[in-house]
C-alpha cells in the first residue's frame, strides 16, 4: 500500500499469526450480490459485489494482487491503490497485512469484487493507526481479488517452494513411475547459471539435476510452469557441485537456488501386476473412459520383440493387414498382455513390458516371427484398435440374464473339469452378478435363477477349495444353505472347509446334520471318519502341549526340593 498507509499490524500482535483458528478459518459461505454474512466468529462481515471466476480460491503463502479502498463507517476514505493506479501486492497469511484481510481474500475467487467489514480485534485493535485510523476503529474494504500466484511450500519443510507462473491443463499429476519430459533453468542467488535443458526425459523416482525437480514435477499439471526456491536439503546440499562438463558453473556449498521448471508433458507408467512384473508405459492417450471387460473382443495392432529388439510378432500392420483379434478371459494371448490390454481405452498406444511369469515362462516357444528362448522378459508396443464388451447385466432383460447366467455355469464347469480352477470360479462369480439383484423377476423366473444361485455358488465352493481358498469356500456355501437350509452338497463342503482352518466343532455340526438328512451319503462318511481322526490327532498334541507346560511348570519345585534335600544332608553332616 502507499507509503503513508502501510497496513502494519497492532503493535501488541506478532509477526506471524496462525490463520487456522477454528473460529476463523470458515470458508466463504455461498453468496449472492448484495447478501452480506459472517465469516468465522470473530465478526468479520462480506458483502458480494460481484462474483468471480472458477471455483478456486488462494492459500496462505500465495501472492495475491488487488485493489482496494479502505474507509471508516463514517464514509471517511484513509487509503485506496485505485486512486494511485497501482495494485497491492503481498504474500497471504504471513502476517503481512491485517489479520481480516488474511482470513477474507481466502474467501475470494479470482474477479471477485466484495466489502469487509473488519472489526476492531482483526485490524488496528485498541491503538489505532494514527493520524488516519482510530482507537477500537471499525474498518471497511471494498477489496478487488484481481490474480494470484499459487507459491506452496512443497515439502512442509521450508526447503522447497513452488510459485506458479502459468496454470497447467486438466487435473492429473505424474506418479514415481512416470517419464517425464521439462525444460528448467537453474540459477543461484546471483543470477549465475548452473543448469539448463531445453528438453530433459526422466523417471520421476529416478529424479533429475537435483532432488527438487523429482519432488516438485508430482505436484505439477500438464504444461504448468512454475518457478521453485530450492534451499540446500532440495539443491546440492553441504558439498555443493564444481564445474560440470567444463561448461556449467559451479555451485557452492549450501547454495539456495532459483529453479524455472515447465512440465512439458509424460507418458504414463503403471504397474499392471501387485508384483510388478507386468509394466504398461503410456505412448498414447486413448480416447474416453471405456475399457474391455471379461469376454470382449479386442482388435490390435501388435509388435512382440525380445528385450535384444529382436522381433518375434508382427500383427496388424501390413497394407491389407486385418487387425490381430482375441477374446479376454479365454486363454487366447499370454497373461501380461491380456491384463495390460483390459486395461486399455480405445486408440491407446502403450509399451508393455512382461516378465517370464506372464509371458511364456520357463519353455521356449515358437512365435511367427522368431524363437523366444526359455525365461524370456518380453516387451509389446500394442495399439488397442476397438473392442467390443461383453454385454453387461444392466443392458440385459430378465431372459438375457438368465440365459447368461447359464452359459457361465456351464463354461465354468467345463473349465473346473480341466482341471483350471481360477478361471472356473471367475466364471461362476460372473453368472451369478447377473442375477445378484432379482426382486423384479416374477415368481416363475425366480425360482430359475434361486437354482442358478444355488449351482454357481456351491460349484464355486468346490473351486474355491481346490484353490485351498477355505475360508471363501465357507463363505459360498454358506449363502447356499440360507437360500437351501437342507442342501447337503453346501453342508459337506463347508464341513471341509472348517476341517482345514481347524473348526472342528463347527465342521461336526455341518455333518451330522449332513448325515440326518441323507443317512446313507458315501461322501459325507468318508468326511466325518477324517473328522475323527483329527480330532484325536489333535486332542494327542492338546495333551503333548498340555503335559510340557505342567512339566515346565513343575520344574522349579524340583529344584526347590533337591536343594531342601541337600541342605538337610548337609545338616547331618
Amino acid at each position: 500500500m502507499a507509503d503513508d498507509f502501510d497496513m502494519d499490524l497492532p503493535v501488541d500482535e506478532p509477526e506471524e499469526m496462525d490463520l487456522d483458528l477454528a473460529d476463523d478459518a470458515e470458508s466463504d459461505p455461498s453468496l449472492k450480490v448484495g447478501e452480506e454474512k459472517e465469516i468465522g466468529k470473530s465478526g468479520l462481515k462480506k458483502k458480494l459485489v460481484k462474483e468471480g471466476e472458477k471455483w478456486d480460491t488462494p492459500e496462505n503463502g500465495d501472492e495475491v494482487e488487488v485493489h482496494y479502498t479502505g474507509t471508516l463507517l463514517d464514509g471517511t476514505k484513509f487509503d485506496s491503490s485505485r486512486d494511485r493506479g497501482t495494485p497491492f501486492k503481498f504474500t497471504l497469511g504471513q502476517g503481512q497485512v491485517i489479520k481480516g484481510w488474511d482470513i477474507g481474500i481466502k474467501t475470494m475467487k479470482k474477479g471477485e469484487n466484495a466489502v469487509f467489514t473488519i472489526p476492531p480485534e482483526l485490524a488496528y485493535g485498541e491503538t489505532g493507526s494514527p493520524p488516519t485510523i482510530p482507537p477500537n476503529a471499525t474498518l471497511q474494504f471494498d477489496v478487488e481479488l484481481l490474480s494470484w500466484r499459487s507459491v506452496k511450500d512443497i515439502c512442509g519443510d521450508g526447503g522447497l517452494f513452488k510459485k506458479v507462473i502459468a496454470e497447467g491443463e486438466k487435473w492429473e499429476k505424474p506418479k514415481d513411475l512416470d517419464e517425464v519430459y521439462v525444460k528448467y533453468e537453474a540459477r543461484l542467488e546471483d543470477g549465475t547459471v548452473v543448469g539448463r535443458s531445453d528438453g530433459a526425459e526422466f523417471t520421476v523416482k529416478e529424479g533429475h539435476f537435483c532432488p527438487a525437480l523429482a519432488k516438485a514435477v508430482k505436484t505439477m499439471k500438464r504444461g504448468e510452469k512454475v518457478l521453485l526456491t530450492v534451499k540446500p536439503q532440495y539443491g546440492f546440499g553441504e558439498t555443493g557441485r564444481p564445474v560440470a562438463d567444463g561448461i556449467q558453473a559451479a555451485i557452492p556449498p549450501n547454495a539456495t537456488l532459483q529453479i524455472d521448471l515447465e512440465l512439458v508433458s509424460w507418458k504414463t507408467v503403471v504397474e499392471v501386476t501387485d508384483d510388478k512384473k507386468v509394466i504398461k508405459k503410456i505412448l498414447k492417450e486413448g480416447e474416453g473412459y471405456e475399457r474391455p471387460n471379461e469376454g470382449a473382443v479386442v482388435k490390435l495392432k501388435l509388435i512382440g520383440k525380445l528385450q535384444d529388439g529382436t522381433v518375434f510378432l508382427k500383427k496388424g500392420y501390413g497394407e491389407d493387414e486385418e487387425p490381430f483379434e482375441f477374446k479376454t478371459d479365454e486363454e487366447q494371448v499370454i497373461e501380461g498382455l491380456e491384463k495390460s490390454v483390459m486395461g486399455m481405452k480405445k486408440s491407446e498406444v502403450a509399451l508393455i513390458t512382461i516378465s517370464p511369469e506372464y509371458a511364456f515362462g520357463s519353455s521356449a516357444s515358437k512365435q511367427e516371427l522368431a524363437v523366444i528362448p526359455p525365461d524370456s522378459t518380453v516387451c509389446y508396443e500394442v495399439e488397442l484398435v476397438s473392442f467390443v464388451k461383453e454385454k453387461e447385466s444392466w443392458d440385459m432383460n430378465t431372459q438375457e440374464k438368465i440365459e447368461a447366467v447359464g452359459k457361465k455355469k456351464e463354461e465354468g464347469n467345463t473349465l473346473f473339469k480341466a482341471g483350471k480352477y481360477a478361471r472356473a470360479s471367475k466364471r461362476y462369480e460372473r453368472g451369478v452378478k447377473y442375477i445378484e439383484y432379482d426382486s423384479s423377476f416374477d415368481e416363475e423366473d425366480k425360482k430359475k435363477t434361486k437354482a442358478l444361485k444355488i449351482a454357481c455358488n456351491l460349484n464355486n465352493a468346490a473351486c474355491k477349495l481346490k484353490l485351498k481358498d477355505f475360508k471363501e469356500a465357507a463363505k459360498l456355501s454358506t449363502k447356499v444353505l440360507e437360500m437351501d437350509g437342507s442342501n447337503v452338497k453346501a453342508m459337506y463342503r463347508r464341513a471341509h472347509a472348517y476341517m482345514e482352518t481347524a473348526d472342528l466343532d463347527l465342521a461336526e455340526l455341518d455333518i451330522k446334520k449332513a448325515l440326518e438328512i441323507d443317512p446313507d451319503n458315501k461322501e459325507v462318511k468318508i468326511e466325518y471318519k477324517k473328522l475323527k481322526e483329527k480330532v484325536k490327532e489333535y486332542n494327542k498334541k492338546d495333551a503333548k502341549f498340555y503335559s510340557n507346560m505342567l512339566a515346565k511348570m513343575l520344574e522349579p519345585h524340583k529344584e526347590a526340593r533337591k536343594d531342601a534335600q541337600a541342605m538337610s544332608i548337609d545338616a547331618k553332616a
